[in-house]
């Protein structure tokens, strides 16, 4: 007898409502009226295609249970902020209960986190439609929505003399003393964050994810297709809901302004090993924006530039939008002078291009830091005056002072 998830995917039905879907979420542009240019929309449309391939890299070719796999995210797939300095690695589970392991190399890698994490999604998903209650939606089901219920740093993992390592991924802590990483019953994957210094000069780590128990791998079925399909288009969904709400309900209020909120970074799928703010930076076409922070000790931070969808700066393949530790040029007291223009003023410090745009969101990360963030001084000024007066034309009284830490 078939199953009703099945039938709803042999009928069609799934695959229409995947397509409702996705009507809805591209047309979620509609929702931000004069707050988006015409280079935004052109972007949003893409980010709705890299939405889609996101879902189906994640869900239908990576998601099955007999097959757990830690894999790459799709190329240039940079949601919510995600650093041009790490590489993301996922996992998609069904069963929580089960227990992994994780084998692997670090290669030269200096640092990794992996963590596991929970989302609002019934057992039923592939048995229902989901298009119809459109946002209403995502309050039961929202696979963009991953709160962190555990984590293991790559410090607390014994490495042998090649660099090899093992984790055990269950409910329960192994008696032998292996290295675990504890996650829940409703747990719905897995994500590492591979961190990098120099990235051309590093040996990527691997990383193999198997199942405990020995299940056999099964062929696709109807079920898996058709949740596969509901999750694939809710995700889209849920990031679109995702980039609308941060902007208008939270970055567009205090543009040109970041703020520390651990409550916020964790609710997206953050681990506590970092600090992370974020914020909107806005200018027109002939300003600059001239940021200045002193970073507390970390072993890692980066600066860098989003647009209004929260995805990396195109030139960022060519090394630009981001200023890390390692390619900082600190001013002589060790603070960070950052320049947002659309060309080099030459005053020193280090130069980001907003490669055409004139607002998006920007975010300060800090990693394994030793203390609080620092206060960031940004000014709005016209890149003519900048370059005609330099860094002495700048008042300190007319600096927006953010930084802080909201909770």
């Amino acid at each position: 007898m078939t199953d009703a998830a099945s039938e709803r995917l042999l009928s069609g039905r799934a695959w229409d409502d995947f397509c409702d879907m996705l009507r809805n979420a591209g047309h979620m542009i509609d929702a931000f009226g004069d707050d988006v240019n015409d280079r935004d929309r052109v972007e949003w449309y893409r980010f709705m295609t890299r939405l889609v391939r996101n879902g189906f890299e994640r869900f239908v070719e990576n998601g099955e249970v007999t097959r757990p796999r830690l894999r790459d995210t799709p190329w240039r797939q940079s949601i919510n902020f995600q650093s041009p300095n790490q590489d993301h690695l996922l996992a998609e589970f069904v069963d929580g209960s089960l227990e992994y392991r994780i084998t692997g190399n670090r290669g030269t890698l200096p640092y990794f986190v992996i963590c596991a994490w929970r989302a609002n999604q019934p057992a039923d998903i592939g048995e229902r439609d989901w298009a119809a209650r459109g946002v209403e939606g995502l309050k039961e089901f929202d696979p963009a929505l991953l709160n962190t219920t555990g984590m293991i740093q790559s410090d607390s993992i014994t490495f042998d003399a090649d660099g090899n390592f093992e984790v055990i991924v269950s409910q329960n802590k192994p008696a032998d003393g292996t290295a675990w990483l504890p996650i829940t019953p409703d747990c719905v994957g897995l994500l590492v964050r591979t961190v990098y210094d120099d990235r051309a000069n590093t040996i990527p780590p691997t990383m193999t994810l198997e199942r405990l128990d020995g299940a056999a791998p099964q062929p696709i079925d109807g079920r898996h297709m058709s949740e596969a399909l509901a999750k694939s288009g809710q995700v889209a969904l849920g990031y679109a809901e995702l980039v609308r709400s941060w902007w208008q309900d939270n970055l567009s209020k205090r543009p040109n302004r970041i703020r520390f909120s651990r409550a916020v970074y964790l609710s997206n799928g953050g681990v506590p090993d970092r600090h992370h703010g974020f914020g909107t930076w806005d200018r027109a076409e002939d300003e600059a924006l001239v940021l200045r922070f002193t970073p507390p000790q970390s072993d890692f931070w980066i600066f860098q530039l989003c647009n209004i969808w929260q995805e990396n700066l195109d030139n960022y393949e060519e090394g630009q939008g981001h200023v890390t530790i390692a390619t900082a040029k600190p001013l002589d007291d060790g603070s960070i002078l950052i320049v947002i223009a659309p060309e080099d003023p030459g005053l020193g410090g280090n130069w980001v291009d907003p490669y055409g745009l004139v607002h998006g969101g920007m975010s300060l990360r800090m990693i394994k830091p030793a203390g609080d963030p620092p206060p960031v001084h940004l000014h709005r000024v016209k890149l003519a005056d900048l370059k005609a007066n330099g860094l002495a034309g700048l008042k300190p009284e007319d600096a927006i002072v953010s930084g802080e830490i909201s909770d």
